[in-house]
């Protein structure tokens, strides 16, 4: 088989990046490990910049996002019984973030790509990545018990913290930075209209709380647990006593319990890879970097290396330029890191620490004066949370 990019993973990031390419006239395949029902059962992050909002407007596959996507103008934070809320359009200019799920965002993505006629393969056994470091690379893998290799110019990793592309690259030439925290985030899925029609944080001294939502009928909620815990020692009440004692009180009053549709345990990581470009080998999302989803990144991050990487491949094959692919590591990583401050701040301000102290506790509490106080301090936040410009 001959292509131009092969693309391995069919997440949001893989999808995204495969739609764009064929709009643009260049020729992709996607490998994924997993099938397609795997990759839509994920239940992962639902809050969208409007970076990502603009480029699935310009991979053609938002229209329901359009439709169903819910526009938040702001965000609260609570502390106790105190709640401070930020007022999003109001310190940027008119910016706001939109509420959609990622994978609602993959399921219009497989759409939008079946339309085209694109290429996806499912269920694609010992991918392997090889000969990126000279100027024919190639990717085999196994499929229905056959091999099989296809040559290509360039490849592009989206295949998650977990899949083969980084691990193919040698350990030499990599430079790895990462945090782990001694705790997760216990979510539920539920049937039940929001407690709050915008996201509100909660630090309380039990601990992190978030109540988030996928649509005005369906509601996620989040509490901090120990590294040790396991979901299924959760009951659905047990879970919703718990949520209600670390919301502020208003909050709490309007939260509706219901049977869980979905409950897990997601551990909190900081990461990075350096670089991210590797001869014709490119890293992009989860890949490459992870943050913890307190401050909504995650998959926005991936949709920012998505932009940088396909500008850069659209200008190799429209212009004969290869300053972009050139660029794009230095390019994503500039900001990769701004978002993991964000994310390590915005954890470091809402989570208790098994080893906090006192002094620490009362640091946290001045963090949020602070913020309550100061213009500044705020449009800081709203600047971050809806984006930092490509």
């Amino acid at each position: 088989m001959r292509t131009q990019v092969v693309i391995i993973g069919a997440g949001p990031s893989g999808l995204l990046l495969g739609q764009l390419l064929t709009r643009a006239g260049i020729d992709n395949v996607i490998l994924e490990q997993r099938s397609a029902d795997y990759v839509l059962g994920r239940i992962r992050a639902g809050v969208l910049e409007q970076g990502m909002v603009d480029l699935l407007a310009e991979a053609g596959a938002d229209a329901r996002l359009r439709e169903l996507g819910l526009v938040h103008e702001g965000f609260s934070i609570g502390f106790g019984e105190r709640s401070f809320r930020i007022d999003l359009k109001g310190l940027t200019a008119g910016k706001t973030v939109t509420v959609y799920g990622q994978t609602e965002v993959t399921a219009d993505l497989m759409s939008a790509r079946h339309e085209a006629g694109s290429e996806v393969i499912y269920a694609a056994e010992d991918v392997s990545p090889m000969d990126f470091d000279g100027g024919h690379p190639i990717v085999s893998f196994r499929k229905d018990g056959k091999g099989y290799e296809i040559r290509c110019d360039f490849i592009a990793g989206c295949d998650g913290f977990h899949g083969v592309c980084r691990r193919s690259v040698p350990s030499k030439a990599l430079s790895l930075f990462e945090r782990i925290y001694p705790f997760g985030w216990l979510g539920v899925l539920v049937d039940q209209p929001p407690a709050a029609h915008e996201l509100v944080y909660a630090n309380s001294e039990r601990g992190f709380a978030l109540c988030s939502m996928r649509s005005p009928k369906r509601s996620r909620y989040y509490v901090q647990v120990s590294a040790s815990e396991r979901a299924e020692d959760w009951s659905d009440d047990r879970f919703f006593d718990e949520l209600r004692r670390r919301v502020p009180k208003d909050v709490a009053d309007s939260v509706r319990a219901g049977a869980a549709i979905e409950k897990s345990i997601a551990p909190l990581r900081s990461f990075v890879a350096e670089p991210m470009r590797f001869g014709r080998l490119f890293l992009a999302g989860d890949a490459a970097h992870i943050v913890p989803p307190t401050g909504a990144k995650g998959l926005n991050l991936a949709a920012s290396d998505i932009r940088y990487l396909f500008d850069a491949l659209r200008e190799h094959y429209r212009d004969g330029s290869d300053a972009g692919l050139e660029a794009y590591s230095k390019r994503a990583l500039a900001r990769v890191w701004k978002a993991e401050r964000f994310s390590w701040w915005m954890t470091g301000l809402l989570h208790r620490f098994p080893e906090s102290s006192g002094f620490d506790q009362r640091m946290q509490l001045a963090e949020f004066e602070y913020l309550c106080a100061s213009r500044a301090a705020s449009m800081s936040v709203a600047e971050n949370y809806v984006g930092l410009p490509y």
